[in-house]
């Protein structure tokens, strides 16, 4: 069954949640962005999905750079259809004076403005957060770069990759002979939801006080929070966290083993009553609990490579049905090792109704849904935009704005 198969299906069975109330506690709240990639697009991407109206400004002819990331979507970028839904697109030269006069009445109208502009480039288009916040004091600002304001790396460029080696990431992924990157763009997904959560926060402190707020995130040290753990162990152990591959760098048993019909299954142990468990009921092997060489888990780890080659001959010999039916006997979590088709068709997100379509310039998309449930409530899921579908619109709009603003 595919994935669309699997929403098509579902459709039926949630027809009930179609009357539920729309969830739109930004409704009102207008952001103006200049966007670009993943991590202020990810930002406000989630703004727009409580209700913000969000005006995404981009280059003229070439757009976002995320739009010509690859073509996989019905001719779309995989990134920008995941990253621009329920926004409005305006094309602008902002380096233009007719165009930079749209952009500076923009920001007037703005709750919000968010930029992931090169360094120093919000400055020299006149729309620097310490001049906002003179100007607009009730304006919320947020500032995504790579490095921060200030000190050595301040005007150097940043990328995913760049910010993975730069913060240490890199060193502790992969293997023990390679080192590798993280799949997906975690850098910049971390920074998006630090912005995302900022803004929420300000707003927030706005509806309180009536004060703006100026907010700065930088891509290296929002992954540093993230690496909060490895660097605890590191400046306190002497040595860092070794690269496990699948493997977990301290706990043991934690990781994949192949069953006989070819099903990697992973299993992690976080006690002694779990490891007293998983060597009865799963190894059939009771007499290693009481081993010395895996006395507790700073034993077992230490002594990983012996005890992998024991738990492998154990699922070796048996099918994935067989080794599922003891871990749950033993109250041992485990999760198959699935490809990212498999998770698309994961039964959790059927039975859990995580996928709706989002609109899209070429066509419909399925998609999953945010994460945060509301009771009783649906998200807004709005369409992609495709490049400048709402320039003339918006162009009205700010004209109006200023007119009505004259008569008043």
């Amino acid at each position: 069954m595919t994935i669309y198969d699997s929403v098509a299906e579902h459709e039926i069975e949630s027809e009930s949640e179609d009357s539920s109330r729309p969830f739109r506690p930004l409704e009102g709240i207008v952001v103006v962005s200049l966007e670009q990639a993943v991590a202020a697009p990810f930002a406000t991407r989630q703004l727009a999905d409580l209700g913000a109206r969000v005006i995404k400004i981009e280059r003229p002819i070439s757009g976002d750079s995320a739009r010509g990331y690859d073509t996989t979507v019905h001719g779309q970028s995989s990134h920008f259809v995941w990253l621009n839904r329920g926004k409005e697109s305006i094309e602008l030269d902002v380096k233009s004076p007719e165009g930079n006069e749209v952009l500076h009445r923009l920001v007037q109208r703005a709750d919000v403005v968010i930029q992931n502009l090169a360094p120093g480039a919000a400055d020299r288009l006149g729309i620097g957060s310490a001049d906002l916040a003179d100007r607009y004091p009730e304006l919320i600002t947020c500032d995504i770069s790579g490095y921060g304001s200030g000190g050595p790396y301040s005007d150097k460029k940043a990328y995913d990759l760049l910010i993975q080696c730069e913060a240490g990431l890199v060193s502790i992924t992969g293997t023990e002979e390679s080192p590798a990157k993280v799949g997906i763009s975690i850098a910049d997904i971390a920074t998006g939801m630090y912005a995302y959560t900022g803004i929420l926060t300000a707003i927030l402190e706005r509806n309180r006080t009536g004060r703006g707020a100026r907010l700065e995130i930088s891509m290296l040290e929002a992954l540093g929070e993230w690496m909060n753990y490895p660097l605890l162990y590191s400046m306190y152990g002497g040595t860092q966290p070794a690269r496990a591959g699948a493997s977990h760098a301290t706990i043991a048993p934690y990781g994949p083993f192949t069953c006989s019909d070819g099903v990697t299954i992973n299993v992690g142990l976080q006690n002694e009553r779990e490891w007293d468990r998983f060597c009865a009921i799963v190894l059939a092997q009771p007499q290693l609990a009481t081993d010395s060489r895996f006395a507790g888990n700073h034993q077992r780890a230490a002594h990983r490579r012996e005890l992998d080659d024991i738990i492998t001959e154990s699922f070796s010999a048996m099918d994935s049905i067989r080794a599922r039916e003891l871990l749950d006997k033993a109250a041992i979590a485990f999760a198959e090792q699935r490809t990212v088709r498999s998770f698309a068709n994961h039964p959790q997100l059927k039975a859990r109704a995580r996928w709706d379509d989002v609109t899209t310039p070429s066509g419909v998309v399925q998609t999953l849904i945010p994460p945060v449930t509301v009771d009783g409530s649906r998200p807004r899921l709005g369409a992609v935009p495709r490049l400048g579908e709402h320039t003339n619109d918006i162009i009205d709009w700010v004209w109006q704005s200023a007119e009505n603003r004259l008569r008043a």
